[in-house]
């Protein structure tokens, strides 16, 4: 498995509940982009709209070689690849108030398939956020108060 990009931020933000994978519709030159590790996934998200799963606002860089006329916009939306009883499940989660879908990783799989790993999440407050990265540095300190006295 090779990833491409990861989102850090999202793990920061939000808190994770359930993942899925999910197969990308990509054009050519967005494939080649992806294999150069030319993908960002900050601010982008997952949107179910008319029964199909949709990959919003995440960007694939064009390549410097390609020809004007195969380059692709960069932050169209693309289509996910889902059976229709995890969209449903994906559509009911996002129907709870709170809840959103938030890519967190891309990869090529063992096939060398593109593949986009959802997250259901829920957005964290700032004493949220300030609570886990403490119990963060505590975790970090006693692991070193450990190694130090040879525990």
């Amino acid at each position: 498995m090779k990833v491409v990009a990861t989102n850090r931020k999202a793990y920061h933000d939000y808190d994770i509940f359930d993942k899925y994978e999910a197969g990308i519709e990509l054009k050519g030159s967005e494939v080649k982009a992806l294999r150069a590790g030319r993908a960002n996934l900050k601010d982008s998200f997952v949107k179910i709209k008319d029964g199909e799963a949709w990959w919003v606002q995440g960007h694939i860089s064009n390549l410097d070689t390609t020809y004007n006329a195969f380059k692709h916009d960069e932050k169209r939306p693309r289509k996910l690849l889902l059976h229709k009883d995890e969209i449903a499940k994906l559509a009911g989660y996002t129907s709870e108030r709170g809840y959103t879908l938030v890519p967190t990783k891309i990869y090529f799989n063992n096939k060398n398939k593109a593949k986009l790993e959802i997250a259901v999440a829920k957005g964290r407050k700032l004493h949220d956020k300030r609570r886990v990265m403490k119990e963060k540095e505590l975790k970090k300190e006693a692991a070193a108060a450990m190694k130090r006295y040879g525990f």
